[in-house]
């Protein structure tokens, strides 16, 4: 009864609803070949990102080669902001990533930039940051805000900006771990040395029958492994 009761769930909501719709369009358009064949390839495709094996073949590759390391040593810790809402509260990444870095900082007590702007008209993402960790308790001498940056380049940039007028040479990079591939080339380029710090890890490993149902946070995060594929790819044209 409680598979059934997922597999009803599963096939309601996004994404299982449009693999439903296609299958339908596939199963109820007998004259136009071409619609039927796009109607099954995309109920294939969206039911393959969907489920956690998928997820994993495709978000793996980006997170293995990255460990959190057990010698921490860098002039300052970097907190790359992952998205914010309209309404002012952080992302999923973001929280992730903000909650490792004060994680970190409590461990090594080294100054913290957030990197994240204004995105959008959006309410810029270190501002935000800053506001939790002060509530937190760390002391705001601790605490560099970054608030141009709109992606990973601009990131890179800006926080560059900041660490040669304070002469910070030795990053200790925090973002989630499928992020941390590029944003690595990207901090390099300024020529940091750079200590990789990934958090928010997306892999799941165990299966069960219930990885094989489309879930919206498959979905989510097979698209964000796309996204980092082809932005990787578009650095090496």
């Amino acid at each position: 009864m409680f598979f059934l009761k997922k597999l009803a769930t599963s096939l309601i909501l996004p994404p299982g609803f449009f693999i439903v719709i296609f299958l339908m369009i596939f199963i109820l358009v007998k004259k136009y070949k071409l619609l039927r064949f796009i109607s099954i390839f995309m109920a294939f495709f969206i039911y393959s990102i969907s489920i956690e094996p998928v997820k994993d073949f495709l978000i793996t590759p980006l997170e293995k080669p990255y460990s959190q390391p057990l010698e921490l040593k860098g002039d300052v810790i970097v907190i790359l902001g992952g998205g914010v809402y309209n309404s002012g509260s952080l992302k999923e990444d973001t929280v992730n990533r903000l909650l490792e870095g004060y994680m970190l900082y409590k461990k090594i007590k080294t100054p913290i930039i957030l990197s994240g702007g204004n995105i959008e008209g959006k309410t810029g993402e270190a501002n935000i940051m800053a506001r939790i960790l002060k509530e937190l308790g760390v002391n705001e001498k601790f605490i560099i805000e970054e608030n141009t940056s709109r992606d990973t380049s601009e990131n890179a940039k800006y926080v560059a900006k900041i660490c040669n007028k304070k002469d910070f040479r030795k990053i200790i990079l925090v973002t989630s771990g499928y992020h941390m591939k590029r944003a690595v080339i990207f901090f390099k380029d300024k020529g940091f040395e750079v200590v990789p710090y990934p958090v928010d890890f997306k892999r799941d490993g165990n299966y069960t029958v219930y990885s094989f149902l489309p879930k919206f946070s498959s979905f989510v995060n097979s698209t964000k492994a796309i996204r980092e594929y082809i932005a990787l790819l578009i650095l090496l044209i």
